[in-house]
């Protein structure tokens, strides 16, 4: 079974993505399943994981609602308000939803760097546990030092981290995001999603300028934590689903077939499926 483990869609007309600007041209439009099909088919992709782009619960519940309609994908990446005083009441009722698989507040756009640190988001934490939901961790690398606290604070949550971090790979200096990696990757409650990195690097990216971050969390994550993501139609901006999912695939190359399956589906299966009973073949 092949998994995308990370895409999104959106309507630009609902009107709650504030960071999707018209300068983003190749983005800048509605992003429908139609859009995406001919690229799964393509890909052998078998089942998704359906990300939030927006910070509102009402994106959410469209994304729930999209999904139920569609039998490719078998889970939701959704958004609460941590913030919010009934914040565990919300998490509660989002719960309900039998295809929300994770939560993922967008912190890399929250201005407080040390937001994961507030102690009030502890029972937030607690109420995903409850509920076996995922904490998708949409992060720069500034953040892995905080980071790597709280998964300490929550062993009994299960992390994704989303994008590999986002490493820098156009200015080339990435050293202090491997030695996060390394220590983040110590914590056995934390997946890194291989997706994203086309994005971070130059415009004229080639497969070799992907090589050092792929060989990285590889070899601190190995291949049973690793799970590929598409980011479509994010993407696009950086040479689109086919060049992306052609990179990880000569990236990847080496692997045996059993540890390929693994982190092309069989690892998503398992930490974003499995855990919330969802049909996983």
């Amino acid at each position: 079974m092949r998994v995308d483990a990370h895409h999104h869609l959106w309507r630009l007309g609902r009107g709650d993505y504030g960071w999707l600007t018209p300068d983003l041209a190749p983005i800048y439009r509605d992003f429908e399943l139609s859009d995406l099909q001919p690229l799964i088919r393509a890909a052998h992709i078998d089942a998704t994981i359906l990300v939030q782009a927006a910070p509102t619960e009402a994106e959410t519940f469209f994304l729930l609602d999209s999904a139920e309609s569609a039998d490719v994908v078998r889970g939701v990446m959704g958004w609460a308000e941590f913030d919010a005083i009934d914040a565990v009441a919300r998490i509660d009722a989002l719960a309900t939803r039998h295809l929300l698989v994770g939560l993922r507040p967008m912190v890399q756009d929250i201005s407080d760097d040390d937001w994961l640190l507030r102690p009030a988001l502890a029972s937030r934490f607690a109420a995903m546990v409850k509920h076996d939901l995922v904490f998708d961790a949409l992060v720069l690398p500034r953040h892995l030092p905080r980071l790597v606290r709280v998964v300490d604070e929550h062993p009994g949550l299960q992390f994704v981290l989303d994008h590999c971090a986002k490493p820098q790979l156009a200015t080339g200096d990435i050293s202090g995001w491997k030695a996060d990696i390394a220590l983040l990757a110590q914590r056995p409650n934390v997946v890194c999603k291989l997706s994203g990195l086309a994005t971070e690097a130059a415009p004229d990216w080639q497969v070799a300028d992907l090589k050092e971050p792929v060989d990285h969390v590889l070899a601190h994550f190995g291949p049973q934590r690793l799970v590929w993501g598409s980011d479509w139609p994010v993407v696009n901006l950086a040479g689109g689903y086919e060049r992306w999912l052609a990179a990880a695939e000569a990236l990847l190359g080496g692997l045996s077939a059993q540890d390929k399956a693994a982190i092309f589906g069989g690892n998503a299966a398992r930490v974003y499926l499995a855990r919330r009973g969802k049909r996983v073949a």
